[in-house]
C-alpha cells in the first residue's frame, strides 16, 4: 500500500541507496509482528549485521530459522554482551523506558518503538542518560516515513501556503483482520501499550504535531465499540488545540475500507492527504483545481526499510532522525491526556517540557 516517489524538492524520498561497505551491529529486541518487520527491514538496507532478543522459546527458533540468523539471544544481558551497535527496542511499551536506560548506558544507539512509554515514570532519569551517553535515539513513529508526509512537511516550513489553521485527521479500517492476534499481546491492555488511543491514534497525533506543532491541550471521547475479545477503546475523537491551529481527530478500528486522510487549512491554501490513494494535493483559490501529487503504490515494508536507512544515516552523522526522544515524549504526553479526558470527560492541559 505505501511507497513511491515525490516531486517535491529539497527531500530525498528514494528507497533505494548506494551500497556501504560498512555493516553496523543491529539488535532488534521483541521479534513479534513489529520485531519481525524491523528485523527483516533493517536486513533489507544491507547495512546491517543482524541478531535479536526473543523471551519466546518457539518464536525464537521461528524467526532465526526464517531469516537465517545465528546471533540470537533470550535475554537482553546476552543480547548486550554481542556489542551491538544500535538496539531497536520492540518489547511491551512497558519496558520502553528502562531498556532504553540500559542500552544508552552502554553506550548503544536505540531506535525505540512507539509509544515511548505507558506513563512519564522514569522517563526524565532515561533522557539524563542518553544525553550523557550521547547516543543517537528515535521514537518510530513510521508515518513520517510516507512521501507524502514529507512533501507536506516541507510544503509547511517553506512558508508558501502560511501557517496552519486548521487540521483534520480521518483514519480507520479492519484492526481484526490486519493484526488477527489482538487479543493475545500487548493491545489487550492500556498498561502494555494497548487500545486505539496508545497503538493508533498516536501515530496521527504525532503526525499532526509535526505538521501543525505540538497539542497544547486536547479533550477525548473514546469507546469499545466493536473489536471482539477486548474491552479497550476501539474508536477515538479528539479535538485539539495546537498554538493557533484547531485539530480534529476521528479514527475507528473496525471499518472495512482502509482509509486516511488528512486535511490541513492553511492561511493561504489548503492541502490534503489521502494515504490510502498515495497522493497529496493543494488548492489555494476558491474557483480553483486541485493541484495533484500523485505517488506510486509500494509495499508497507517501503516504510520501515526508509526509516532504518534514516536511522543508519543518523548514527553515521549524515541525517536527522525522523522522530526524535522528545518528539516522542510530548506524544506520549498526549497519550496519557487523551486516557485522562476519556475517562473524566474534561479538558487536559499538556505541559511542554
Amino acid at each position: 500500500m505505501v511507497g513511491g516517489n515525490s516531486a517535491q524538492p529539497g527531500f530525498i524520498l528514494s528507497l533505494k541507496r548506494i551500497s556501504t561497505v560498512k555493516k553496523h551491529r543491529v539488535l532488534v529486541i521483541g521479534v513479534g509482528s513489529i520485531g519481525e518487520r524491523h528485523l527483516r527491514c533493517f536486513g533489507s538496507t544491507d547495512r546491517a549485521e543482524l541478531a535479536f532478543s526473543e523471551i519466546n522459546d518457539e518464536l525464537r527458533g521461528t524467526i532465526a530459522d526464517r531469516y537465517g540468523i545465528n546471533a540470537i539471544f533470550g535475554n537482553l544481558d546476552e543480547a548486550v554482551a554481542w556489542k551491538p551497535e544500535i538496539a531497536v527496542v520492540c518489547a511491551p511499551a512497558d519496558v520502553h523506558v528502562p531498556m532504553t536506560t540500559r542500552l544508552a548506558e552502554a553506550g548503544i544507539h536505540v531506535l525505540c518503538e512507539k509509544p515511548l512509554s505507558v506513563s512519564l515514570d522514569g522517563v526524565e532519569p532515561m533522557m539524563d542518560t542518553v544525553a550523557r551517553a550521547g547516543v543517537t535515539t528515535a521514537v518510530a513513529y513510521v508515518w513520517r516515513s510516507y512521501p507524502e508526509s514529507q512533501a507536506i512537511k516541507a510544503a509547511i516550513d517553506s512558508g508558501r501556503f502560511g501557517k496552519p489553521l486548521e487540521l483534520v485527521v480521518m483514519t480507520g479500517g479492519d484492526f481484526a483482520f490486519n493484526r488477527p492476534a489482538y487479543r493475545n499481546i500487548y493491545f489487550k491492555d492500556h498498561k502494555t501499550g494497548g487500545g486505539a488511543i496508545q497503538d493508533a491514534i498516536t501515530h496521527l497525533i504525532n503526525l499532526g504535531e509535526w505538521f501543525a506543532g505540538p497539542v497544547d491541550r486536547l479533550t477525548t471521547d473514546a469507546a469499545h465499540q466493536a473489536l471482539e475479545g477486548v474491552v479497550v477503546e476501539d474508536t477515538v475523537h479528539v479535538l485539539t488545540r495546537q498554538g493557533d491551529c484547531l485539530g480534529c481527530y476521528s479514527l475507528n478500528l473496525y471499518q472495512a475500507p482502509a482509509e486516511t486522510t488528512v486535511k490541513i487549512v492553511c492561511e493561504k491554501a489548503t492541502l490534503q492527504v489521502e494515504f490510502h490513494n498515495r497522493r497529496w494535493m493543494w488548492q489555494d483559490k476558491p474557483d480553483g483545481q486541485w493541484h495533484v501529487e500523485q505517488n506510486a503504490p509500494g509495499e508497507r515494508d517501503d516504510l520501515y526499510v526508509f526509516q532504518a536507512h534514516n536511522f543508519l544515516d543518523a548514527v553515521e552523522g549524515k541525517a536527522k532522525v525522523l522522530c526524535t526522544l522528545e518528539e516522542g515524549l510530548q506524544t506520549l504526553k498526549v497519550n496519557l491526556a487523551g486516557l485522562a479526558s476519556a475517562e473524566a470527560h474534561n479538558w487536559q492541559t499538556i505541559e511542554h517540557s
